[in-house]
């Protein structure tokens, strides 16, 4: 028996595959990548409204496909018609709908060019019998997105000769973290592009306990957005890489809002930068430096005031929006809804849960200037300071922290469970564990 446990540890060593899907990035690849996957924006383009002359240049298998993800979406971007309507992001908050079938085909066509990365090169090695894949979708993805995940692998795995897979299971996101992160009972605060989850642990997830916010790292570009134009670089503010990179530049978040608004407009040049995009292209804010909290904040707390004169005007949408029986509130701040999270799950573990708050996701990983760090500070520090302002009493119970790697931590813990999980257990719908075999 052991022998035959050590075969399996020494296989799913080398092919254990994984694959993250974010609101905002696909994280991809096998267990050998190491600590960081490879990565693309989770969007696709579909290759409909082509003229008749574009088509004769592109190659027959991707017209055959009639989807692109990765880089080739700039590359055919400017030959589509309507482009608005055919760039698809399927996975904005987390949660594919059923009858989208656009969004499936880009759904499909990520995770085919993520197992072509690999495929190739591993398929020539003598030991190679297919990957065990674990795919990690958001805790709110009702039931039909895993049947749908496990049906499109199938049909992957049958377009590479069913050489491609050997099994496949599904992890929530939050719950990988809690893995990555050795935490059996944890509380999980997920934030990505499109939303943040905010999940409570104790040898998985407390699904009655789960709050969910429509707002995460696209509220702060799309902040960033407005604040560009509204000091002069209006043509700037259209190009989405350029807002990114603003946006880590410049984001701070604030120790406390309203004071650390009152300073900077009281000493602008304190706060005063300039972002070099490249060689050619430089932005500079001064009078308008306090703005700089408002992209780091409006993840935290979108209700202040100097939110509304946007949320007003239509320039930013922060909204509560249903999806099946969950609601995705837009204007909650986390600190409430982490409480209001906490308050559902079992009295005798509640202690616990607050010992160990877990944050992760791109959305979390803002950097504070030393010269700053009296008035801006790290996730963690504000977490901290909102929740103890609402209970001052738990402030001594609190221990919150941020992972090593915010970004690739889902990714990390899935390609652990994956490992870890043994092949003989195999998936069950009504515990949601196991592998899921056509083989």
């Amino acid at each position: 028996m052991s022998m035959v446990l050590n075969e399996e540890s020494r296989y799913k060593l080398k092919y254990t595959y994984a694959e993250d899907f974010g609101t905002g990035y696909f994280k991809f690849g096998p267990i050998t990548l190491g600590e960081n996957p490879k990565v693309i924006q989770s969007r696709g383009l579909i290759l409909r409204d082509l003229p008749e002359s574009i088509k004769l240049l592109i190659p027959k298998d991707i017209l055959k496909r009639g989807v692109v993800v990765g880089d080739e979406v700039s590359k055919y971007l400017s030959s589509i018609r309507d482009a608005i309507r055919n760039l698809k992001f399927p996975l904005r908050d987390g949660i594919v709908r059923r009858e989208d079938e656009d969004a499936w085909r880009v759904v499909k066509e990520l995770i085919r060019f993520g197992f072509s990365q690999f495929f190739e090169e591993d398929s020539k090695k003598p030991d190679f019998k297919g990957y065990y894949v674990v795919a990690a979708i958001s805790a709110l993805a009702p039931d039909y997105m895993r049947e749908k995940i496990f049906e499109i692998h199938k049909e992957v795995d049958e377009e590479f000769d069913r050489k491609l897979i050997q099994a496949v299971t599904i992890i929530d996101q939050p719950f990988a973290v809690a893995i990555a992160e050795k935490a059996l009972t944890c509380m999980v605060v997920e934030a990505g592009h499109g939303n943040t989850q905010i999940v409570p642990i104790s040898y998985g997830p407390i699904r009655e306990a789960i709050v969910a916010l429509n707002r995460g790292g696209a509220e702060a570009n799309a902040i960033t957005r407005e604040i560009l134009k509204d000091i002069g670089y209006s043509d700037l503010a259209k190009d989405e890489y350029v807002v990114e990179i603003v946006k880590r530049r410049i984001g701070l978040i604030p120790k406390n809002f309203k004071e650390a608004i009152r300073i900077a407009k009281e000493n602008p040049e304190k706060f005063a930068i300039k972002v070099k995009i490249n060689p050619l292209v430089e932005i500079e804010i001064k009078e308008q430096s306090w703005t700089r909290f408002m992209i780091g904040e409006i993840i935290f707390n979108p209700k202040h005031e100097e939110f509304q004169s946007y949320i007003q005007q239509g320039r930013i949408v922060i909204e509560d929006v249903i999806v099946g029986d969950m609601v995705f509130y837009g204007e909650l701040d986390l600190a409430s809804a982490i409480i209001t999270s906490i308050k559902k799950v079992p009295v005798e573990i509640q202690d616990k849960i607050l010992e160990t708050i877990i944050l992760s996701g791109g959305a979390f990983n803002w950097i504070v200037p030393t010269e700053l760090e009296d008035i801006a500070v790290n996730s963690v520090d504000k977490i901290k300071i909102m929740i103890s302002e609402q209970v001052p009493d738990i402030a001594n119970k609190l221990n919150v922290k941020l992972v090593q790697n915010p970004q690739f931590s889902v990714w990390k813990g899935s390609i652990i469970y994956g490992y870890a999980l043994p092949i003989n257990v195999k998936w069950s719908d009504r515990t949601k564990e196991g592998w899921y075999s056509w083989k």
